[in-house]
Protein backbone atom coordinates (compact mmCIF):
# COMPACT_ATOMS: atom_id res chain seq x y z
CA UNK A 1 0.00 0.00 0.00
CA UNK A 2 1.58 3.73 -0.64
CA UNK A 3 2.66 5.16 3.14
CA UNK A 4 4.55 7.78 4.09
CA UNK A 5 8.49 7.35 4.11
CA UNK A 6 8.71 9.07 7.65
CA UNK A 7 6.12 8.64 10.48
CA UNK A 8 6.38 10.03 14.20
CA UNK A 9 4.04 8.38 16.87
CA UNK A 10 3.78 10.79 19.69
CA UNK A 11 2.50 9.20 22.95
CA UNK A 12 2.34 9.62 26.87
CA UNK A 13 1.02 10.42 29.92
CA UNK A 14 -2.18 12.51 29.90
CA UNK A 15 -1.11 15.86 30.17
CA UNK A 16 2.53 15.49 29.60
CA UNK A 17 2.31 17.63 26.24
CA UNK A 18 1.59 15.40 23.57
CA UNK A 19 -0.56 18.51 21.80
CA UNK A 20 2.43 20.31 21.70
CA UNK A 21 5.03 18.42 20.29
CA UNK A 22 2.62 17.95 17.61
CA UNK A 23 2.27 21.45 16.88
CA UNK A 24 5.91 21.75 16.68
CA UNK A 25 6.12 18.96 14.03
CA UNK A 26 3.06 20.53 11.96
CA UNK A 27 5.54 23.77 12.10
CA UNK A 28 8.21 22.57 10.33
CA UNK A 29 5.60 20.80 8.05
CA UNK A 30 4.39 17.13 9.49
CA UNK A 31 0.79 16.37 8.16
CA UNK A 32 -0.28 15.58 11.88
CA UNK A 33 -3.78 13.58 13.30
CA UNK A 34 -4.47 13.92 17.20
CA UNK A 35 -6.18 10.93 18.74
CA UNK A 36 -7.01 8.33 16.14
CA UNK A 37 -8.10 5.37 17.01
CA UNK A 38 -5.77 2.43 16.51
CA UNK A 39 -8.18 0.69 13.92
CA UNK A 40 -8.16 3.64 11.89
CA UNK A 41 -4.18 4.30 11.47
CA UNK A 42 -3.09 1.82 8.73
CA UNK A 43 -6.34 3.14 6.85
CA UNK A 44 -5.12 6.79 7.66
CA UNK A 45 -1.30 6.45 5.97
CA UNK A 46 -3.02 4.62 3.43
CA UNK A 47 -4.53 7.64 2.80
CA UNK A 48 -2.01 10.18 2.89
CA UNK A 49 0.74 7.99 1.25
CA UNK A 50 -1.83 9.35 -1.73
CA UNK A 51 -1.14 12.99 -0.80
CA UNK A 52 1.48 15.66 -2.14
CA UNK A 53 3.78 16.72 0.49
CA UNK A 54 2.88 14.14 3.30
CA UNK A 55 5.67 12.06 3.10
CA UNK A 56 6.43 13.05 6.74
CA UNK A 57 3.50 12.03 9.15
CA UNK A 58 2.75 12.38 12.97
CA UNK A 59 0.26 10.87 15.11
CA UNK A 60 -1.27 11.29 18.65
CA UNK A 61 -2.38 8.13 19.81
CA UNK A 62 -2.75 7.33 23.94
CA UNK A 63 -5.54 6.47 26.57
CA UNK A 64 -8.02 8.25 24.93
CA UNK A 65 -8.48 5.26 22.40
CA UNK A 66 -9.88 2.22 24.05
CA UNK A 67 -7.86 -0.33 25.01
CA UNK A 68 -5.12 1.69 24.17
CA UNK A 69 -2.24 -0.08 26.16
CA UNK A 70 -3.17 -3.89 25.59
CA UNK A 71 -3.65 -3.42 22.18
CA UNK A 72 -1.22 -0.50 20.69
CA UNK A 73 2.15 -2.97 21.84
CA UNK A 74 1.22 -5.58 19.97
CA UNK A 75 0.36 -3.61 16.57
CA UNK A 76 3.02 -1.12 16.68
CA UNK A 77 5.85 -4.04 16.44
CA UNK A 78 3.57 -6.58 14.28
CA UNK A 79 2.23 -4.01 12.21
CA UNK A 80 3.39 -0.06 11.96
CA UNK A 81 7.20 -1.45 11.94
CA UNK A 82 6.79 -3.39 9.25
CA UNK A 83 4.84 -0.79 7.19
CA UNK A 84 6.54 2.45 7.60
CA UNK A 85 10.55 2.51 6.39
CA UNK A 86 11.19 5.15 9.01
CA UNK A 87 8.76 5.08 12.48
CA UNK A 88 9.66 6.89 15.72
CA UNK A 89 8.10 6.57 18.47
CA UNK A 90 8.23 9.15 21.64
CA UNK A 91 7.28 8.71 24.74
CA UNK A 92 6.52 12.06 26.79
CA UNK A 93 6.20 11.65 30.39
CA UNK A 94 6.27 13.98 33.63
CA UNK A 95 6.16 13.86 37.70
CA UNK A 96 2.81 13.06 39.39
CA UNK A 97 3.26 16.41 40.88
CA UNK A 98 3.37 18.29 37.76
CA UNK A 99 0.52 16.63 35.87
CA UNK A 100 -1.61 16.86 38.63
CA UNK A 101 -0.59 20.80 38.99
CA UNK A 102 -1.27 20.89 35.09
CA UNK A 103 -4.75 19.29 35.37
CA UNK A 104 -5.89 21.73 38.13
CA UNK A 105 -4.46 24.69 35.98
CA UNK A 106 -6.39 23.76 33.10
CA UNK A 107 -10.11 22.21 34.75
CA UNK A 108 -9.41 19.33 32.30
CA UNK A 109 -10.61 16.14 33.42
CA UNK A 110 -7.80 13.20 33.40
CA UNK A 111 -9.12 9.89 30.78
CA UNK A 112 -8.86 7.81 33.71
CA UNK A 113 -10.32 9.68 36.58
CA UNK A 114 -13.49 9.46 36.04
CA UNK A 115 -14.22 6.58 39.03
CA UNK A 116 -11.11 7.49 41.00
CA UNK A 117 -8.60 10.64 42.08
CA UNK A 118 -7.13 12.64 39.83
CA UNK A 119 -3.49 11.62 41.45
CA UNK A 120 -4.55 7.40 41.50
CA UNK A 121 -5.71 7.99 37.80
CA UNK A 122 -2.57 9.42 37.41
CA UNK A 123 -0.64 6.41 38.70
CA UNK A 124 -2.89 3.93 36.71
CA UNK A 125 -1.84 5.26 33.65
CA UNK A 126 1.88 5.11 34.47
CA UNK A 127 1.67 1.16 35.20
CA UNK A 128 -0.85 0.61 32.17
CA UNK A 129 1.89 2.47 29.84
CA UNK A 130 4.97 0.53 31.16
CA UNK A 131 5.04 -1.64 28.02
CA UNK A 132 4.27 0.86 25.75
CA UNK A 133 7.00 3.55 27.38
CA UNK A 134 9.51 0.35 26.71
CA UNK A 135 8.90 0.78 22.72
CA UNK A 136 9.94 4.38 22.71
CA UNK A 137 12.46 5.37 20.54
CA UNK A 138 12.65 8.57 22.41
CA UNK A 139 11.29 9.31 26.19
CA UNK A 140 11.01 12.90 27.22
CA UNK A 141 10.14 13.96 30.84
CA UNK A 142 8.54 17.49 30.58
CA UNK A 143 8.24 18.05 34.23
CA UNK A 144 10.67 20.84 33.89
CA UNK A 145 10.06 22.21 30.48
CA UNK A 146 7.62 25.46 29.78
CA UNK A 147 5.67 25.35 26.44
CA UNK A 148 8.47 27.24 24.50
CA UNK A 149 11.59 24.39 26.29
CA UNK A 150 9.73 21.39 24.81
CA UNK A 151 9.18 22.14 21.55
CA UNK A 152 12.79 24.12 21.39
CA UNK A 153 13.84 20.11 22.60
CA UNK A 154 11.69 18.41 20.01
CA UNK A 155 13.70 20.51 17.33
CA UNK A 156 17.04 19.43 18.96
CA UNK A 157 16.34 15.95 19.28
CA UNK A 158 14.67 15.71 15.84
CA UNK A 159 17.46 17.62 14.35
CA UNK A 160 15.54 20.32 13.51
CA UNK A 161 17.38 23.36 14.55
CA UNK A 162 18.82 24.48 11.02
CA UNK A 163 15.06 24.76 9.76
CA UNK A 164 13.46 28.20 9.91
CA UNK A 165 10.05 28.26 10.96
CA UNK A 166 9.15 31.41 8.93
CA UNK A 167 7.21 33.92 10.90
CA UNK A 168 4.93 35.88 9.44
CA UNK A 169 5.10 39.53 10.66
CA UNK A 170 1.35 41.62 10.52
CA UNK A 171 1.94 45.32 10.43
CA UNK A 172 -1.45 47.06 10.60
CA UNK A 173 -1.96 50.95 10.09
CA UNK A 174 -5.40 52.53 11.61
CA UNK A 175 -6.82 55.40 13.05
CA UNK A 176 -8.02 55.37 17.07
CA UNK A 177 -11.03 56.90 16.47
CA UNK A 178 -11.86 54.25 14.43
CA UNK A 179 -10.93 51.71 17.34
CA UNK A 180 -8.11 49.80 17.91
CA UNK A 181 -7.05 46.66 16.06
CA UNK A 182 -8.11 43.05 17.59
CA UNK A 183 -4.81 40.57 19.08
CA UNK A 184 -1.96 43.07 18.40
CA UNK A 185 1.29 42.32 19.81
CA UNK A 186 2.97 45.67 19.36
CA UNK A 187 1.70 48.76 19.58
CA UNK A 188 3.12 52.31 18.28
CA UNK A 189 1.05 55.75 18.53
CA UNK A 190 2.44 58.27 16.12
CA UNK A 191 -0.03 61.04 17.15
CA UNK A 192 3.07 63.35 18.29
CA UNK A 193 3.84 63.87 14.51
CA UNK A 194 2.03 67.17 13.13
CA UNK A 195 -0.77 65.70 11.38
CA UNK A 196 -0.80 66.29 6.96
CA UNK A 197 -4.32 66.49 7.43
CA UNK A 198 -4.25 69.92 8.73
CA UNK A 199 -2.20 70.95 4.98
CA UNK A 200 -4.87 71.44 2.66
CA UNK A 201 -2.72 69.97 -0.25
CA UNK A 202 -1.88 67.14 1.81
CA UNK A 203 -5.50 66.03 3.23
CA UNK A 204 -7.30 64.02 0.21
CA UNK A 205 -3.53 62.46 -0.05
CA UNK A 206 -2.84 59.25 1.90
CA UNK A 207 0.63 57.86 3.85
CA UNK A 208 1.70 56.41 0.48
CA UNK A 209 1.82 59.24 -1.81
CA UNK A 210 5.62 60.82 -1.58
CA UNK A 211 4.34 64.17 -0.96
CA UNK A 212 3.21 63.01 2.44
CA UNK A 213 6.16 61.18 3.14
CA UNK A 214 8.41 64.45 1.89
CA UNK A 215 6.12 65.90 4.74
CA UNK A 216 7.02 63.62 7.25
CA UNK A 217 10.44 63.19 6.80
CA UNK A 218 10.78 67.32 7.18
CA UNK A 219 9.72 67.17 10.14
CA UNK A 220 12.47 67.94 13.45
CA UNK A 221 12.75 64.37 15.20
CA UNK A 222 11.08 62.27 12.52
CA UNK A 223 14.03 60.41 11.61
CA UNK A 224 15.19 60.00 15.32
CA UNK A 225 12.05 58.52 15.91
CA UNK A 226 11.64 55.87 13.33
CA UNK A 227 15.37 54.95 13.44
CA UNK A 228 14.76 53.90 17.04
CA UNK A 229 11.55 52.25 15.73
CA UNK A 230 14.00 50.46 13.43
CA UNK A 231 15.83 49.20 15.94
CA UNK A 232 13.28 48.09 18.61
CA UNK A 233 11.40 46.10 16.32
CA UNK A 234 14.97 44.86 14.76
CA UNK A 235 16.12 43.67 18.21
CA UNK A 236 12.85 42.01 19.11
CA UNK A 237 12.08 40.13 15.92
CA UNK A 238 15.11 37.20 16.68
CA UNK A 239 13.44 37.14 20.09
CA UNK A 240 10.55 36.19 19.14
CA UNK A 241 11.60 33.64 16.36
CA UNK A 242 14.12 31.98 19.39
CA UNK A 243 10.19 31.14 21.10
CA UNK A 244 9.07 29.91 17.62
CA UNK A 245 6.18 32.24 17.45
CA UNK A 246 4.36 31.84 14.06
CA UNK A 247 2.65 35.11 13.75
CA UNK A 248 3.44 38.64 14.74
CA UNK A 249 1.15 41.72 14.20
CA UNK A 250 2.60 44.97 15.17
CA UNK A 251 0.14 48.17 14.90
CA UNK A 252 0.53 51.38 13.84
CA UNK A 253 -2.26 54.05 14.68
CA UNK A 254 -2.43 57.54 14.35
CA UNK A 255 -5.81 59.85 14.46
CA UNK A 256 -7.60 58.92 10.95
CA UNK A 257 -5.09 56.30 9.77
CA UNK A 258 -4.76 57.38 6.38
CA UNK A 259 -1.33 59.64 7.11
CA UNK A 260 1.24 59.25 9.48
CA UNK A 261 0.59 55.67 10.42
CA UNK A 262 -0.18 54.48 7.21
CA UNK A 263 3.78 56.59 5.72
CA UNK A 264 5.52 54.91 8.37
CA UNK A 265 4.03 51.31 8.53
CA UNK A 266 4.97 50.95 5.12
CA UNK A 267 8.56 52.39 5.83
CA UNK A 268 8.63 49.92 8.00
CA UNK A 269 7.51 46.97 6.07
CA UNK A 270 9.70 47.55 3.89
CA UNK A 271 12.69 47.82 5.62
CA UNK A 272 12.10 44.70 7.36
CA UNK A 273 11.12 43.15 3.99
CA UNK A 274 14.73 43.86 2.93
CA UNK A 275 15.74 41.82 6.03
CA UNK A 276 14.61 39.11 4.66
CA UNK A 277 11.17 38.88 6.83
CA UNK A 278 7.91 37.42 5.65
CA UNK A 279 5.76 40.67 5.80
CA UNK A 280 2.04 41.29 5.41
CA UNK A 281 0.46 45.13 5.52
CA UNK A 282 -2.54 45.99 6.07
CA UNK A 283 -3.62 49.84 5.75
CA UNK A 284 -7.30 49.15 7.27
CA UNK A 285 -8.28 52.80 7.28
CA UNK A 286 -6.48 54.18 4.41
CA UNK A 287 -9.71 54.50 2.11
CA UNK A 288 -11.51 56.23 5.07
Amino acid sequence: MPRPEYLVIITGLSGSGKSYVQSTLEDVGFYCSDNLPIALIEPFLEEVGEHENADRVGIVVDVRTHDFANVFPTFYRERIQKLVPHVVLIFLEASDEVLARRYSETRRPHPLAKDQPLIDAIASERDALTEVKSLANMVLDTSQFSVHELKAEVMRRFELKDEKVTMLVTIVTFGFKYAMPYNVDLLFDVRFLPNPHFVESLRPKTGLDPEVVAYLKAQPGYDVFYGKLLDFVTYLLPEYQKEMKSYLTIGIGCTGGKHRSVAIGQRLADDLAARGYAIEIVHRDCKR
